[in-house]
């Protein structure tokens, strides 16, 4: 990626997070400023500012941490740990129903926000993912082999779920609440249901299947001095063959290089439109008494997407968010069973990642996201815990209901201790995020292609 691309990548993805909690926090000013509550401060980000300025006695403001925002209104009790110190004029009381009306509007801004874009898309239409899930190379004397899956199948369906591409089969394997999963499994035109194994992978920290998808690995670099510069074995060769084997993905080469060490071998390569066979004895680690022949090794497996026009209608893209939120709280919630902990969701650096992965991919996928973003920022703020707008909602409904105002102070310390709770969870997210940068590195750079439009069904 240049430098250029680089930038702009960068500054689009920072727009686009920010769209989205502008419109949070916009609600919550533009119904603050009609229920006549005092403004403060309105700021995207939290810790110290980058920039601002004072307008009509409100401090506007873009801070350093880019994790959120808020809406300073000292007439309701929130976080001096998030938003600093209030000051010390005092203000008349405001009634719930302000509170209420002010707390709701934030996430209703995000829902309405959401629609807008989805109608968007609709009219754009939508780049799908169409990359068939064909399975590659299967280990002989595996399960999967036993049962009789052969490389060139196609996974049809995961644990009830459709499956279009391999995201889906890792989304629908990591989200199921169980280990043994029914999948249908296409061969000669024949469907036949298994019940497989998945097991948590300590590179992606969930559960994933024994099975791979079909992937020709592509010489990434050639080692000086290496067995592979000997036999002139060249950058973006595309590896078909080694030792007679035919090849289908990286491991399945990496195995067959290291059991053939001081052995000499054939590998086979396609280099533009030529098909060659090259001579190489991989050499012998003397520490780990395994074959090496001296190169990296890539991916020749790119994403391909057909935009469908007009893209899905906007109730759909809704509803399926809201699908995929429910089904990953319960997939949270039934821990033991599915697998899946805090550590595999994604704060900040994993939002950015992923934004700048369809950023960089094409500008409707990057919009669908924030159809996905807006619609959790809107659930999770509606969470009844203090801090968050679903809290100030549930303190006002007491009010309400039992007639009697909460503590100021028993307002203040628990709004105070789930903000700290709030922070080390971000800082806990982060931690795996910033273990997952490779990851989402080889994510972001994965190669795509766009093809022209289908025409949609939708009416």
């Amino acid at each position: 990626m240049s430098v250029l691309s680089l930038i702009y990548v960068a500054v689009t993805v920072l727009l686009l997070f920010g769209a989205a909690i502008f419109v949070h926090e916009y609600g919550h000013f533009w119904m603050a400023r009609k229920r006549g509550l005092k403004v403060e401060a309105f700021a995207i980000g939290f810790g110290p500012k980058i920039f601002g300025w004072t307008r009509d006695g409100v401090e506007y403001s873009w801070r350093l941490i880019p994790a959120g925002g808020f809406v300073k209104l000292p007439q309701m009790v929130t976080s001096e740990a998030l938003e600093g110190k209030h000051a010390t004029e005092q203000l008349p009381e405001i009634s719930p129903l302000s509170k209420i009306l002010v707390s709701v509007a934030g996430p209703f801004m995000n829902v309405v926000f959401a629609v807008v874009i989805a109608t968007v898309i609709y009219f754009t239409g939508l780049p799908m993912l169409i990359n068939p899930p064909i399975i590659g190379f299967v280990e002989p004397n595996s399960v999967e082999a036993k049962l009789g899956i052969l490389e060139g199948d196609k996974i049809v369906e995961v644990d009830g779920r459709s499956i279009r591409g391999w995201m889906d089969v890792q989304e629908a394997t990591g989200l199921a609440r169980t280990n043994i999963l029914p999948v249908v499994i296409e061969h000669l035109g024949k469907q036949t249901t298994y019940n497989l194994e998945a097991k948590v992978n300590s590179a992606f920290g969930f559960k994933l299947l024994n099975l791979e998808p079909r992937d020709h690995p592509v010489i990434g670099g050639v080692k000086s001095g290496s067995a592979a510069e000997e036999s002139k074995l060249q950058e973006k060769d595309l590896v078909v063959g080694f030792a007679g084997v035919p090849i289908v993905n990286k491991e399945q080469l990496i195995k067959l290089i290291r059991s053939r060490g001081g052995q000499a071998s054939v590998i086979e390569v396609k280099r533009g439109e030529q098909k060659l066979a090259i001579n190489i004895t991989p050499r012998m680690d003397p520490s780990t008494k395994e074959g090496l022949i001296g190169v990296s090794l890539v991916s020749d497996m790119a994403e391909l997407y057909q935009v469908q026009r007009p893209g899905p209608l906007p109730w759909d893209q809704i509803s399926e968010v809201i699908s995929k939120t429910i089904k990953t709280f319960s997939a949270l919630y039934h821990h033991e069973q599915t697998g899946v902990g805090a550590k595999d969701l994604s704060g900040p650096v994993g939002i950015f990642a992923m934004l700048a992965k369809w950023v960089n991919t094409d500008y409707r996928l990057a919009l669908s996201f924030l159809v996905l973003l807006n619609i959790n920022l809107a659930f999770i703020n509606m969470l009844p815990l203090p801090v968050l707008d679903g809290g100030h909602i549930t303190m006002s409904l007491f009010e309400v209901i039992t007639r009697r105002r909460l503590s100021v102070k028993f307002q203040e310390y628990a709004t105070t201790i789930f903000a700290v709770a709030l922070i080390t969870f971000m800082v806990y997210v982060t931690f795996y995020d910033i273990k997952r940068l490779p990851l989402f590195k080889a994510f972001i750079t994965q190669e795509t292609h766009i093809e022209p439009e289908a025409t949609s069904t939708n009416r």
